[in-house]
């Protein structure tokens, strides 16, 4: 099983993805259990796990935002496709295989399903 489908399936319980009033989808804040203790430990003793898990995690994190968002208004991956002029198999990658995905298709995804998305430099 490659690096990204382990972290989809280790993290899908613990994501915990909130819509927040204004209608923004955030990312909630848990508690530290035995696999982020896990993690944290595999990070330390290994440089190139610790930048490859960040940038899987990253990723993960972009499509099951996405994802929550098209689910939220209701609507299915094809009638996303429709109001971008897609097939459905590339709504499926976006919101499964979100690496190297352009701001603009975000923006345009996030306009189809009626939110918008909202940028922080931390």
């Amino acid at each position: 099983m490659d690096f990204r489908k382990r972290a989809r399936k280790l993290h899908d319980r613990k994501l915990a993805l909130q819509k927040t009033e204004n209608g923004i989808i955030s990312t909630g804040a848990g508690t530290m259990d035995d696999l982020d203790r896990y993690i944290d430990r595999r990070k330390k003793r290994s440089k190139s796990f610790a930048r490859s898990f960040d940038r899987g995690y990253r990723d993960f994190k972009i499509g099951a935002i996405l994802k929550l968002a098209r689910e939220q208004s209701g609507l299915t991956q094809d009638a996303v496709a429709r109001k971008l002029n897609t097939k459905k198999t590339a709504i499926s990658r976006i919101e499964n295989h979100a690496e190297d995905i352009k701001l603009s298709t975000i923006e345009r995804f996030a306009h189809a399903v009626g939110k918008e998305i909202k940028l922080q430099v931390v």
